[in-house]
C-alpha cells in the first residue's frame, strides 16, 4: 500500500543530482511534475478515497507529504478524515524539527567565524534569524536556546519530534521541566517521559516531568521548589482595556490548591437558575471578595495520594499527588502527617503495584460513601481523554445507565467533569472498562481513543 520504490528512489536520487546539475527553474518545475506523476501512477488518488491501513506506520518524509497534499480530507470517510488529521500533524511535527535542526546548523556557521566572545556568537546568530524570517530579537534568541536543548541536552526528544511521534508543545514541556537538573538527570527523565508522551496531552506530559524531576533528584527538585517560593511575589498591572490584571507566584501548591478549590466550590454553589455570570466571572468575583475581607463558610479540599512507604520513609524519593495541582515531592505528605492540620483527605497506596491500602479524611465531618472512596482510589482524574480535572470536582458518572441497570456498582462507575459527563450523554460517545484500569472511549465517529485516570 506504500507507494513504490520507484518514487521513493527518484526523491532519495535528487539530491545527488541537484549537486551535480545546474538546474533553471523551468527544470526544477518539470522534474516536481514528473514526481507527481510517477506518484499518481503507482497511487491513483481518484481511487484512493480509502487511506493505506498501515498509514500510521508511514515515516513523516516525502512520501506521506505528497500522498496527504493529493487528497481532500472532505473526500474521505469519517474515520479517515480523523486518520487524515493525524498523519497531518506528525508532518508538521517532523518539519518543526528539521526548522529546529536549521537553527542549530547557523548557529554553527556563526561558531566556525573566528569570534571570540560566545555572547558575540549568540547575537550574530540572533540577527541572522531577525533578517532571514522576520523574527523579534526576544523570539529568535528563544528559539535559539530550544533548539541548542534539543541538539545539545535532549537529542532524544529532538529525534522523536522528527519521526512525528511527539509535537512542538510536548518537546517544550519537556525542555522546560528539566532546565534545572543536569544533562545526566534531564536525559534520564527525557528517557522515562518519552516511552509514554505520545499518548499524552501535553499537561499530562508536564506533570509526568514533574514526577520523574522528583524521583530522579529530589534535592535538586527540593532546591528548585524553595528558590522559586522565596521569589514569591503578587503583582498588579494595568490594562490597556482599563481593566487591571493580577499575578500570585512562587506560592506553596498544598495551600494554592486549597485556595482554588474553595474559589471553584463557592462558584459551583452560585452557579444555576437566575445566575448570570459565568464560571470564570464567579471565580474572577469571588477571588476579588476574599482578598478584599468578604468572608465565606466555604472551606477549600484538598487530596493528597501519597505512597504509605513515603509516609514514614525519609529516604524514598516517589512523588505524591496534589489533586488538581499533579506530583509533589512526598515531604509535603509527611509534613502534613507530623503537623496533625486537620484540612486535607488522603489515600494511601502500595509502592509496588499502586493499589489503594487506606483512604480517609482528616476533617471533622462525615466520610463520603464508601463506593465514592473505591473509586477515590482507583482514580485521581476524570477519565475522558486528556482531561485533568481532580476526582474531587467530578460527577461519579454511571458507565451503563442507571436507568438500564437500576444498581450503582463502582466497577461500572468513572468520574468524569461536569463537562465531559454533559459531553457523554449529549454527542454519543460512550466508554468501557479495561481489565488492566484503563478506559476505552468509543465516539459517534467510530473512532477509539484509550484514557486512564491514573497518575501520567
Amino acid at each position: 500500500s506504500h507507494p513504490s520504490g520507484t518514487l521513493s528512489e527518484q526523491m532519495f536520487d535528487t539530491p545527488d543530482r541537484l549537486a551535480t546539475e545546474s538546474i533553471d527553474l523551468d527544470a526544477e518545475e518539470a522534474l516536481i511534475r514528473r514526481l507527481t506523476a510517477d506518484f499518481e501512477r503507482d497511487w491513483p488518488v481518484q481511487e484512493a478515497l480509502v487511506l493505506p491501513p498501515d498509514l500510521e506506520s508511514w515515516p513523516a518524509d516525502h512520501r506521506l507529504a505528497i500522498l496527504l497534499d493529493h487528497l481532500d480530507p472532505h473526500d474521505l470517510s469519517d474515520q479517515d478524515r480523523v486518520r487524515f488529521l493525524r498523519a497531518s500533524e506528525r508532518l508538521v511535527a517532523h518539519q518543526q524539527a528539521a526548522t529546529l535542526v536549521g537553527i542549530g546548523a547557523v548557529s554553527a556557521s556563526y561558531q566556525q567565524l573566528g569570534i571570540e566572545d560566545p555572547e558575540d556568537v549568540r547575537d550574530g546568530t540572533t540577527f541572522e534569524f531577525r533578517g532571514a524570517l522576520r523574527w523579534t530579537r526576544r523570539f529568535a534568541e528563544m528559539e535559539l536556546d530550544l533548539a541548542t536543548d534539543l541538539l545539545v541536552r535532549l537529542p532524544s526528544v529532538l529525534s522523536l519530534l522528527k519521526e512525528g511521534r511527539i509535537d512542538r508543545r510536548r518537546a517544550e514541556a519537556i525542555v522546560v521541566g528539566t532546565a534545572h537538573l543536569s544533562v545526566a538527570h534531564a536525559r534520564a527523565v527525557a528517557d522515562v517521559v518519552l516511552a509514554e508522551a505520545q499518548f499524552l496531552t501535553t499537561g499530562q506530559v508536564r506533570a509526568r516531568v514533574r514526577k520523574a524531576c522528583i524521583e530522579a533528584d529530589p534535592s535538586a527538585m527540593r532546591e528548585e521548589q524553595q528558590r522559586a517560593e522565596t521569589e514569591r511575589r503578587f503583582v498588579t498591572w494595568a490594562e490597556p482595556n482599563g481593566t487591571m490584571s493580577m499575578l500570585l507566584s512562587g506560592i506553596d501548591p498544598v495551600r494554592g490548591q486549597e485556595l482554588a478549590d474553595r474559589i471553584n466550590r463557592i462558584a459551583r454553589d452560585l452557579s444555576g437558575p437566575g445566575e448570570t455570570r459565568t464560571m470564570d466571572q464567579l471565580r474572577s468575583d469571588i477571588a476579588v471578595d476574599l482578598l478584599t475581607g468578604t468572608t465565606s463558610p466555604t472551606v477549600g479540599r484538598v487530596h493528597l495520594t501519597v505512597s504509605l512507604t513515603d509516609l514514614f520513609d525519609d529516604a524514598t524519593h516517589t512523588a505524591a499527588e496534589l489533586a488538581g495541582y499533579g506530583p509533589v515531592l512526598a515531604d509535603i505528605a509527611r509534613q502534613l502527617v507530623e503537623s496533625g492540620d486537620g484540612t486535607w483527605d488522603w489515600t494511601a497506596h502500595d509502592s509496588g503495584t499502586g493499589m489503594p491500602l487506606k483512604d480517609g479524611s482528616t476533617r471533622a465531618r462525615h466520610h463520603n460513601a464508601s463506593q465514592s472512596r473505591q473509586l477515590r482510589g482507583r482514580f485521581r482524574t476524570c477519565v475522558a481523554p486528556g482531561c485533568r480535572m481532580p476526582i474531587i470536582a467530578c460527577d461519579l458518572d454511571h458507565t451503563t445507565a442507571h436507568s438500564e441497570s437500576g444498581v450503582t456498582d463502582p466497577h461500572d462507575s468513572a468520574p468524569l467533569c461536569r463537562h465531559d459527563h454533559c459531553v457523554k450523554h449529549q454527542t454519543g460517545w460512550t466508554y468501557q472498562h479495561l481489565p488492566n484500569g484503563d478506559i476505552l472511549w468509543t465516539g459517534p465517529l467510530g473512532t477509539t481513543y484509550t484514557a486512564s485516570g491514573r497518575d501520567p
